[in-house]
C-alpha cells in the first residue's frame, strides 16, 4: 500500500489503529512483534478452548450448539461494534448476506462439529489446505488455467492430508472418517466464502463490521432453524444446563479470542501483506499442533511430522506461484549481498580502450 507523502517530501506513516489503541507511532519492528504477539495469544486461547469444550464427555454431538452460542455472541459484538461508528447504515443487500451467512455456518458449524469426532490436530492440519477446493472449483467451474507449482502445491497439499490422516486412522483407536467428510465439507465452503467475500466487499464498499454483524445475526437464525427441524436443540440446551461452566462459560472465552483475533490478522494483513500474515498464522497452527499434544493426552507418531511438513511445502509453494517476481528478486538480492552469487562483470563501451 502506497503511503502519502508529507509537505517535507518524506513518506508519511500508515496510521495503524487497533481498536482504540494507535500503533502508528511504534517503530514497523515494534508493530510486528505487537500484532503476531497477540495472533499467537488470541488464537492458541482460541483452539485450546475449542478442544477443551469437545473433551467434556457427551459433548460430541453438540457441535452445531456450540456453534449457535458462538454466533450469537459475535452477533453482539457486531452490534456493539457498529454502535461506535458513524456509518450505520447497511451497504451490502440482503440478499447477498444470505449467500454469506450460508457460506459461514457451513464453514464454522461443520469445522467445530468436526472436533467431536476428529483428532484435533488433524482438524488443525485440513484447514490449512484451503487451496484444494479452490484450484479445484476454479477448474471445474471457472474453466480457469493454473500454473504447474500452483498443481505442485495441491499435491503436496493432497499428499501431506492423506498421509496424515492415515497416520492418525493408525494411533488412533476412536478415528471416525465422519469427521474426515465434515472437515472436507467445511474446507470446500471456506475455500469458497473468501472469494465471495472479498469481491462483496469490494463491489459495495461495506465494513468489515457490517459483514460480521450481518453475516453471524442471519446465520444464528439459519442454525436455530435447523436445530429446531431436527429436534438437537433442546438435548443441547439440557446438556449445557447440567455444565453451564464447561459449555457457556468457556464458550465466552472461545467467543471473544476468535473475533479478536479475526481483527488481529485483518490488520497484520492490512499492515504487513498476505504473505507475512499467512507465515504467521502458519506458525501459530504448528504451534497449535504442539500444544494440542502437550495439553491433551493423545498418541504420537513421527509420521504426523513429516506429513504436516509436506503440507507446509504446498503451503509455501502456493505463496510462491502469487509472489514469484518478487521473491526472485528479493533472494537474487540475498545472494549477491552474502555473496552466494558472483556479480558477472561486463565492459561498458566507454571502459574499452
Amino acid at each position: 500500500m502506497k503511503m502519502p507523502e508529507d509537505p517535507s517530501g518524506k513518506t508519511a506513516k500508515e496510521t495503524i489503529y487497533l481498536w482504540c489503541f494507535d500503533l502508528t507511532n511504534l517503530s514497523h519492528t515494534w508493530q510486528f512483534m505487537v500484532l503476531t504477539s497477540l495472533t499467537f495469544i488470541f488464537y492458541l486461547v482460541y483452539g485450546y478452548m475449542q478442544e477443551l469444550i469437545f473433551k467434556l464427555e457427551g459433548f460430541e454431538p453438540f457441535g452445531w450448539y456450540l456453534t449457535l452460542v458462538q454466533f450469537a455472541y459475535y452477533t453482539l459484538f457486531g452490534v456493539a461494534e457498529l454502535q461506535v461508528k458513524e456509518d450505520k447504515q447497511r451497504k451490502i443487500p440482503i440478499r447477498m448476506y444470505l449467500l454469506l451467512a450460508f457460506l459461514t455456518v457451513a464453514t464454522m458449524g461443520l469445522s467445530n462439529t468436526s472436533v467431536g469426532y476428529l483428532n484435533y490436530p488433524t482438524q488443525v492440519i485440513f484447514k490449512c489446505c484451503k487451496l484444494i477446493p479452490v484450484l479445484i472449483g476454479g477448474i471445474l467451474i471457472q474453466g480457469k488455467k493454473f500454473s504447474a507449482i500452483d498443481i505442485t502445491a495441491c499435491l503436496c497439499m493432497s499428499i501431506g492430508l492423506i498421509l496424515f490422516t492415515l497416520a492418525d486412522s493408525a494411533v488412533m483407536p476412536n478415528f471416525n472418517t465422519y469427521g474426515v467428510v465434515l472437515i472436507s465439507l467445511a474446507l470446500c465452503a471456506d475455500g469458497a466464502i473468501g472469494n465471495v467475500q472479498e469481491k462483496t466487499l469490494k463491489q459495495y464498499g461495506a465494513s468489515n463490521g457490517e459483514m460480521v454483524l450481518y453475516s453471524y445475526s442471519i446465520g444464528f437464525l439459519y442454525i436455530l432453524f435447523g436445530l429446531v427441524l431436527s429436534g438437537g436443540l433442546l438435548p443441547a440446551f439440557y446438556f449445557c444446563q447440567e455444565h453451564p461452566v464447561e459449555t457457556y462459560g468457556y464458550a465466552v472465552i472461545f467467543s471473544v479470542t476468535g473475533y479478536l483475533g479475526l481483527y488481529i490478522v485483518l490488520t497484520l494483513v492490512k499492515s504487513f501483506g498476505a504473505l507475512v500474515a499467512v507465515t504467521v498464522t502458519t506458525c501459530r497452527k504448528a504451534v497449535t499442533i504442539v500444544l494440542s499434544f502437550i495439553f491433551f493426552t493423545k498418541p504420537f507418531t513421527f509420521q504426523y511430522l513429516w506429513s504436516g511438513l509436506v503440507v507446509v511445502l504446498g503451503i509455501y509453494l502456493n505463496l510462491y506461484s502469487k509472489n514469484k517476481n518478487s521473491w526472485d528478486a528479493a533472494m537474487l538480492g540475498f545472494m549477491h549481498k552474502y555473496g552466494l552469487m558472483k556479480r558477472r562483470r561486463t565492459l561498458e563501451p566507454e571502459n574499452i580502450v
